[in-house]
C-alpha cells in the first residue's frame, strides 16, 4: 500500500487511518463540523445513519460531541422484513442502542419491519424523505460493494425508487454472520427495505466509514474496478462532496490512487 494518508480517488476524497477508533475520531469530528456548518445555514436538517459494524467507533465519538440533536431529522438506509419490532436483531434496534435512543432528535423515522403492505411502507418512507430531504449520509461499504442493501444483482444507479423492497444477497446475508449479528446464515433474514442509491446519494454530503481487514477487497474494487453496477460503490469515485474513511487494514490492497 502506498504511504499516504489523504488522497483523492476520482472525485472522492480518501482519509487513511492506523486503526479504526482513529478513524472514528476523525470522522465523528469531521461530520460533527459538517453538521454545525448546515444549521447555521438552515433551522433543521434530516441525517441517513447506517446500522453496521463499521459504524460503531464513527457513532461512539459522535455522540459525545456538541450537536444540536433536536433540529435533526434522523434516518436509516436499511431494514430487514420480518423481523418483529422488539428485536434485537433490527437496525432500528442496533441505533437505537448506539444513537437514536442517547441524543434528543427533532424526530427519528424509522421503517416498520412488519408492515401489512409492503409497497406502501416503501411509499411512506419515500416521503418522508421528500419531505425532509437530507443533508447529510453517513454509511459504509459492504463486503460485495453494496451501498446500503443495493447489492450487485439489484443495484441501479439510476434507479427510479427512493426505497424498494429487495432479496439480500447471501454474501450480505454471510456479512451479517460475519461481524456477530447472527449466528448462522440461516437466521439472517432474506428480504429488506433499502434506500437506492439515488436517495442516498441526494444527500448533499456523505462520509463513509470502512474499517477492517474484511472490506480491504470492496476497497480495492471501489478504488480500481469499472465504475458500474457490478460493484455499486465504484459509484462514490463520482462524488466530489464525499469522503471515505480507511483504516490500515481495510486500505491494505491499495497501492496507487486512480485519477
Amino acid at each position: 500500500m502506498a504511504d499516504f494518508k489523504t488522497a483523492k480517488a476520482g472525485e472522492l476524497v480518501v482519509e487513511i487511518f492506523e486503526d479504526r477508533k482513529e478513524l472514528g475520531k476523525r470522522s465523528a469530528r469531521l461530520a460533527a463540523d459538517k453538521i454545525n456548518e448546515l444549521l447555521k445555514e438552515k433551522e433543521e436538517i434530516g441525517i441517513i445513519f447506517a446500522a453496521a459494524d463499521s459504524q460503531h467507533d464513527f457513532l461512539v465519538e459522535l455522540v459525545q460531541l456538541d450537536i444540536p440533536w433536536t433540529r435533526i431529522h434522523a434516518f436509516h438506509m436499511d431494514e430487514y422484513i420480518g423481523l418483529s419490532a422488539d428485536s434485537d436483531k433490527t437496525f432500528g434496534r442496533f441505533l437505537g442502542e448506539r444513537i437514536f435512543d442517547l441524543v434528543p432528535f427533532k424526530q427519528v423515522h424509522l421503517l416498520n419491519s412488519t408492515p401489512e403492505d409492503l409497497s406502501a411502507e416503501c411509499s411512506r418512507y419515500s416521503t418522508l424523505l421528500d419531505q425532509y430531504k437530507p443533508d447529510l449520509v453517513f454509511f459504509g461499504i459492504g463486503e460485495n460493494t453494496h451501498l446500503a442493501f443495493n447489492d450487485p444483482h439489484v443495484a441501479k444507479f439510476g434507479d427510479d425508487a427512493k426505497v424498494k423492497v429487495v432479496h439480500i444477497d447471501d454474501r450480505s446475508r454471510q456479512q451479517q454472520v460475519n461481524e456477530g449479528c447472527f449466528s448462522t446464515i440461516a437466521e439472517v433474514p432474506t428480504m429488506a427495505f433499502t434506500l437506492t442509491i439515488p436517495s442516498l446519494l441526494a444527500a448533499n454530503f456523505g462520509y463513509c466509514m470502512v474499517p477492517g481487514i474484511r472490506k480491504a477487497e470492496a476497497v480495492f474494487h471501489t478504488f480500481y474496478s469499472e465504475i458500474s453496477e457490478v460493484y455499486p460503490s465504484t459509484i462514490l469515485r463520482t462524488l466530489p462532496h464525499a469522503r471515505l474513511f480507511l483504516d490500515r487494514d481495510s486500505a491494505s490492497r491499495i497501492e496507487k490512487v486512480p485519477t
